[in-house]
C-alpha cells in the first residue's frame, strides 16, 4: 500500500467526478465522503468502491444531476424520492433533513426510495451524532443473503447504524446483517487472509472462513444465525414500506446495475427528553463500565463501537490514505 494525502486523493476524485457530469459542490461533498470512509479505516467502501462507482454512473444507474425531493410531508416525518440520484449524497442530504426535523420536532424522520448503495452507511450515523443527535438508519440491498434455512440468497444484508453522540467521543455502530459484508469478505480474499470467524458457508453446506469459498457458494452467513435472518426481514419491510419503494426481491441482484433501494434516516435530539446534559452522562457511564471490563487477551482493551475508528482517522491523516497503487492508477485513468 502507498499513503497518499488526503487533499490529493479528495481533489483527484472531485476532478474525475467533474468530468462526469457532477456540479462543482456535489462533486467537492461525493469526493470527500469517499476519501473520509478511506481514512476512518472502512476500505471495502471507500476509494476502493470508486471504479464501481463510476461504472454505474456510465451505465445509466446513476443520474448525477439527480437530487432528492421531497414527495409527501406529515409532522416531523417525510417521504423523499431519490431519483437514482447518487447514493452517499442522496442520504447525506436525507441526514440533513433529518436532524432539520429533529430540531424543531425532537425527533425527525425521512423516508427515501429510488435510491442507489449509500457507501460506507456508518457515515451518515457520525453525520447525525457530530450534529449532537442520536440516529437510526438502514437501507435494503440486492437480494445477497440466503434467509436462515434457505440456500437462494433472497434477503439483503440491509446496514443497519446507531449512533449516539458524546463530547469525548461518539458511539457509533455499522453493522450489515452478514456476518461480514461483501466488501469485507473480498478484502480477506484479496489479501490472502483466511476470516477470524465462520463468515458463511462452500458449496458442500459447511461452515468455512474460506472467503474465497463463499464467494463461491454466494451462502453468507448472517448475523446471530436465524436471529439476523430475521432482522434483515424486518428491516427490509420496514424500509419498503415507510418509503413506498422496492423491496429486496425487487432490486436487480448485480452490483453494478443495484437500483431503487429504499431506506430509512431517524434522528432524535436527546435534549427533548429535559434535564440537559443528563443524556451525555448516561453515555460515558455506559462506556466507562465497558472500559473497565477484563480484556480476554492481555494489551487489547475492550472497546465500544466507534473507538477505533477515532485512532485509525488521526493515523491516516497523519500519515496519508493507504490505497494500493494499482487501485490509484486504475482511478486516474477514469478522468
Amino acid at each position: 500500500m502507498h499513503r497518499l494525502p488526503f487533499d490529493e486523493v479528495h481533489t483527484q476524485l472531485t476532478a474525475i467526478l467533474r468530468a462526469h457530469g457532477f456540479a462543482p459542490e456535489r462533486a467537492t461533498l461525493c469526493a470527500r465522503l469517499f476519501a473520509e470512509t478511506t481514512r476512518d479505516g472502512v476500505y471495502s467502501h471507500g476509494v476502493s468502491r470508486f471504479p464501481r462507482f463510476i461504472a454505474t454512473i456510465r451505465n445509466g444507474n446513476v443520474d448525477p444531476a439527480a437530487e432528492p425531493r421531497v414527495v409527501s410531508r406529515f409532522a416531523a416525518m417525510e417521504r423523499w424520492d431519490g431519483q437514482r440520484g447518487p447514493g452517499n449524497l442522496n442520504a447525506h442530504a436525507a441526514m440533513t433533513r433529518a436532524l432539520a426535523l429533529s430540531r424543531e420536532h425532537g425527533i425527525g424522520c425521512v423516508t427515501l426510495g429510488n435510491t442507489n448503495h449509500w457507501l460506507r452507511g456508518g457515515t451518515y450515523g457520525w453525520q447525525a451524532a457530530d450534529g449532537g443527535a442520536i440516529a437510526f438508519c438502514f437501507t435494503n440491498t440486492m437480494p445477497n443473503l440466503p434467509p436462515w434455512g434457505g440456500l437462494d440468497p433472497v434477503i439483503g444484508n440491509n446496514p443497519l447504524v446507531i449512533a449516539v453522540p458524546r463530547s469525548k467521543g461518539h458511539v457509533v455502530l455499522d453493522m450489515a446483517m452478514s456476518q461480514f459484508s461483501y466488501g469485507g469478505i473480498e478484502g480477506y480474499r484479496h489479501r490472502g487472509e483466511m476470516l477470524p470467524v465462520d463468515g458463511g458457508f462452500d458449496t458442500a453446506g459447511r461452515l468455512t472462513r474460506d472467503p474465497a469459498a463463499i464467494e463461491a457458494s454466494g451462502r453468507f452467513l448472517p448475523i446471530g444465525y436465524w436471529k439476523g435472518s430475521g432482522l434483515a426481514i424486518l428491516l427490509d419491510l420496514v424500509a419498503a414500506t415507510l418509503a413506498l419503494g422496492n423491496a429486496t426481491h425487487q432490486i436487480i441482484s448485480e452490483p453494478v446495475r443495484e437500483t431503487g433501494l429504499s431506506q430509512v434516516f431517524v434522528a432524535i435530539q436527546p435534549a427533548a427528553v429535559g434535564e440537559p446534559g443528563r443524556p451525555e452522562q448516561i453515555a460515558d457511564s455506559i462506556v466507562e463500565s465497558i472500559h473497565r471490563c477484563r480484556p480476554a487477551q492481555p494489551g487489547h482493551p475492550v472497546r465500544y463501537p466507534g473507538e477505533n475508528t477515532v485512532r485509525i482517522r488521526e493515523e491516516n491523516t497523519r500519515l496519508g490514505l493507504p490505497i494500493d497503487p494499482t487501485l490509484w492508477q486504475e482511478i486516474l485513468g477514469l478522468g
